[in-house]
């Protein structure tokens, strides 16, 4: 390795592969329980068989990756010649991700920061890619943390699901909160909250729905620079004019990101989701 840091995320990051080399970023996979088989995210799963899944009501289910495996990837990355590593991931309120590679840690052959970013999606691959390019610059563990932990702190997420089902199946949000998407068959929008997701706002028909969700976005994101991406499970034409209407309302718009969520944060919330992550430079 060309640095001295390495920089660990997992897989519900979503970062694209070429991001990810060129940044030389190493993402663990979390798994997909699918029936009785249990699939790595990202390469043994794809976002089409769980769309299809759950549209068919099978059972699904996710799983933090093991400390062994974090504790194989610290091996693998010490030996490379990292004297630290940087492992950032998705939020510990969701996942216990963070507790498996906090476990591995420990015993690991270099020094390893563990950092629960609080985030999810592209609002985790934003702080990876923030604490990337720290290292890339000769910045040690504690400033890429640091970098990372800045790029947080002004990171927002915004989400339309068409139901709060998946999320209520799999204890992501509570059973009253859930109510609140299905009194009067309202349509919930959601956000990021203390790496919690929390009910934000509902509205009555899913147009009226995306059409807040680019409003808040917007708003959000101001006129100072802000990198954005735009998720979508299995409503790729919804996400990708949601994507040009925020270039066209965003005047600080520096890079924006269009991508299908995993099977890990699909298996969640459901077939039709539409996310927005809004991250200042």
């Amino acid at each position: 390795m060309s640095r001295h840091v390495a920089i660990v995320t997992d897989s519900t990051a979503y970062l694209p592969a070429r991001t990810m080399e060129r940044h030389g970023i190493t993402a663990v996979p979390l798994t997909v329980v699918l029936g009785d088989r249990a699939l790595e995210e990202g390469t043994e799963i794809s976002t089409r068989s769980l769309a299809q899944a759950l549209q068919k009501r099978r059972p699904v289910t996710t799983s933090r990756p093991s400390p062994e495996l974090f504790a194989e990837t610290y091996r693998r990355i010490a030996e490379s010649g990292a004297d630290g590593i940087v492992s950032l991931h998705l939020s510990a309120e969701l996942s216990g991700t963070h507790d498996a590679a906090v476990v591995a840690a420990r015993d690991a052959a270099v020094p390893v920061r563990v950092v629960d970013t609080g985030m999810i999606a592209m609002a985790l691959g934003f702080c990876a890619l923030a604490a990337a390019e720290t290292a890339e610059a000769g910045g040690t563990v504690d400033e890429a943390v640091t970098a990372a932990e800045k790029r947080a702190a002004g990171t927002s997420a915004y989400f339309y699901v068409d139901t709060l089902d998946y999320l209520r199946r799999g204890g992501r949000i509570g059973a009253a909160q859930a109510l609140f998407g299905s009194a009067l068959a309202v349509k919930p929008l959601l956000r990021l909250e203390g790496g919690r997701i929390e009910p934000l706002e509902k509205v009555r028909t899913a147009s009226r729905a995306i059409a807040r969700l680019e409003e808040i976005a917007a708003d959000r994101a101001g006129s100072a620079p802000v990198d954005v991406a735009v998720h979508h499970l299995a409503a790729p034409d919804r996400a990708s004019a949601l994507a040009d209407r925020l270039r066209e309302r965003v005047p600080g718009l520096a890079d924006l990101h269009v991508s299908e969520v995993g099977a890990v944060i699909g298996a969640h919330t459901g077939p039709g989701l539409l996310g927005v992550v809004v991250s200042s430079r």
